[in-house]
């Protein structure tokens, strides 16, 4: 389920029998990123690397942690009370739980709607919508896909969600709404730490925030100039 699937960022055809849920080291190329699935890559610190949303309306849960430190990872939390904002802006970094920049978003090619307030789907969220029996989630998808980049146990933080359509209303309610991306849409984003990021196609298919269903997503990695 989590096998990495590396192509040239150009192309869209998968090479075949690349059997590693982490490409090491990040090089030019894609990995895709089924729907419903995780995929784990390392990148390296000044590394630029882009989220892009294949088939569209598809929100993508992004985590980054410190490589060899776990411990320390983009936190959603601490990002919000450093930038006194709920989302970055073009030009502004993610910042980990110890308050550094681990993550600079350096452009933003979609309707620019995305999510620091959700946490991963999990079972007991599936369950809570009514849904019996197992259910693929962030949470697991980004377990699986860490335990083959080596790191067996982590936390769950709180997702940077991007393309997430959450909007807050004037009585501070929140509603649940369909992704805006269409096909290609993207974000690029630079590692400011040695990381390895994990994406997940999020599964939700009770709430209607992946539009019709979950689809595909891909990471591109970047030359080291990504405007290159």
């Amino acid at each position: 389920m989590f096998r990495t699937e590396s192509v040239p960022a150009d192309h869209e055809a998968p090479i075949r029998g690349y059997d590693s849920a982490v490409t090491e080291p990040a090089t030019v190329g894609r990995i895709v990123v089924p729907a419903r699935e995780g995929r784990a890559v390392r990148v390296a610190a000044g590394r630029s690397f882009r989220v892009v949303d294949l088939e569209g309306q598809q929100v993508g849960d992004l985590f980054a942690f410190v490589d060899g430190d776990v411990d320390e990872y983009a936190s959603a939390e601490h990002t919000r009370v450093g930038l006194a904002r709920l989302f970055p802006r073009v030009g502004e970094s993610l910042l980990t739980n110890r308050r550094r920049p681990i993550l600079t978003l350096l452009a933003d090619d979609s309707p620019g709607l995305h999510d620091m307030l959700c946490a991963a789907c999990d079972p007991t969220r599936y369950a809570s919508l009514g849904w019996s029996g197992p259910h693929a989630s962030c949470q697991d998808n980004l377990r699986a896909a860490m335990a083959e980049a080596g790191y067996p146990a982590v936390g769950v933080p709180q997702p940077i969600n991007l393309f997430m359509h959450i909007p807050v209303a004037a009585d501070g309610s929140l509603g649940f709404e369909p992704a805006r991306t269409a096909p290609g849409d993207s974000v690029t984003l630079r590692a400011e730490l040695p990381s390895v990021i994990v994406l997940s196609a999020c599964p939700q298919d009770l709430v209607p925030i992946n539009g019709p269903s979950p689809t595909s997503l891909a990471i591109d990695l970047l030359p080291d100039d990504p405007g290159a």
